[in-house]
């Protein structure tokens, strides 16, 4: 019995034993679960960070402190005749008890040409006969009156000065919405601002150039723009001019959140008759012309398609004498869509007269392409 216990004994001390010196050999154990894996982001074609430094230096030098001025003989010459046109002012009114007080105003301008040639707004100069440019450099000259265009509230003045450093033209077809862009100009006398934002539309009418021969196509962009701003330039980040920043839509008489501009290619065909001829010489297509909608397409008994509507066609313009008809519906011009009558009147104001100009239309569901001809209008 004794025998029997000693055995098992032995046989246990044995077996921990064993077991011990296998624990003690055991390889430890190795965690194989993958290692998390480290990777870059890819923000595919979206430029890295970047500041305006370079499209500011290049484009600040190009634009240009005006003052505009009424000199006290045109000041008379307003107060005469505002006499004659209004007789209770004539018979009562106390015109006659002083002096009339010259009006003034300051703006900005864009160096066109290096030899003198600026741009600026209608409205910054229209009620002038005196300007008074300063350049970014300190240098301040005196500046006539080349050319200006209601309609479209361009101007150009003229320095006398060489070599002056002359923006660089842009390309404002090809400018994109939400693209960068840089407002550049001497907003409350402050001289050489620059303000950034995004082109937030194309295109824009907002009905401030009064009167049926108004070419509104603006740039809308929400780089803060006020007054003193117009006529200056607004640029892309290369430095280039993609337009001429003219009004803001605000209740205040500030800022608030939209600016305008006339875009540069329109521009260009502008201020080139301005400098040539002292005047705008604008081709007349000669139709008058509705945005197209699900309303006016049933109102004209046509099917709906996107463009512009033409509800008239006038003798003495250009369309009647090429077979253009109302209720054509105007789709394309020289294969370029149109999607607003802005459009429409930017692109045919870019053409001289002369030019023939190839339309687009949808008549009875069918598209025609009709070439048109361009002529003067008959009161340029």
């Amino acid at each position: 019995m004794n025998k029997f216990w000693s055995t098992l004994l032995a046989g246990a001390i044995g077996g921990l034993m064993t077991f011990g010196a296998a624990k003690f050999f055991e390889k430890p154990q190795v965690n194989t679960a993958p290692a998390p894996v480290v990777r870059h982001i890819n923000y595919g074609n979206v430029p890295p960070s970047f500041d305006f430094t370079k499209a500011a230096e290049k484009s600040m030098p190009t634009v240009v402190h005006i003052k505009a001025s009424e000199s006290q003989q045109l000041a008379r010459q307003r107060q005469q005749e505002r006499r004659y046109s209004d007789p209770f002012e004539y018979f009562f009114g106390r015109s006659f008890d002083f002096q009339p007080q010259p009006r003034s105003g300051t703006g900005s301008g864009v160096i066109y040409t290096s030899d003198g040639y600026i741009l600026t707004n209608n409205h910054v100069i229209a009620f002038a006969d005196e300007f008074d440019v300063t350049l970014h450099d300190g240098r301040q000259f005196k500046a006539r009156l080349v050319g200006r265009d209601e309609n479209t509230d361009m101007a150009v003045i003229k320095i006398d000065a060489k070599n002056l450093p002359a923006i660089e033209l842009g390309n404002s077809d090809d400018v994109k919405v939400g693209e960068w862009a840089l407002a550049v100009g001497n907003p409350f006398d402050l001289t050489s601002t620059v303000t950034a934002g995004i082109i937030s539309a194309k295109g824009r009418d907002i009905n401030i150039i009064k009167g049926g021969k108004a070419i509104e196509s603006f740039i809308q962009t929400d780089a803060a723009v006020n007054p003193g701003n117009s006529g200056g330039a607004l640029v892309d980040v290369q430095g280039r001019l993609i337009g001429i920043n003219s009004a803001i839509a605000t209740p205040t008489g500030v800022f608030a959140g939209y600016s305008f501009a006339i875009p540069v290619n329109l521009v260009k065909r502008i201020a080139d008759d301005l400098v040539k001829y002292g005047e705008y010489r604008r081709p007349y297509l000669g139709i008058d012309i509705a945005p197209m909608d699900n309303q006016l397409a049933n109102k004209l008994g046509v099917e709906y398609v996107q463009g512009v509507a033409v509800i008239k066609v006038h003798d003495d313009g250009s369309a009647a004498h090429s077979g253009l008809l109302p209720k054509d519906v105007v789709t394309k011009i020289n294969g370029k869509n149109v999607t607003s009558t802005s459009e429409l009147r930017e692109m045919v104001g870019r053409l001289k007269f002369g030019d023939t100009v190839s339309l687009t239309v949808v008549r009875e569901g069918k598209e025609k392409e009709i070439p048109v001809r361009l002529k003067a209008r008959s009161d340029n």
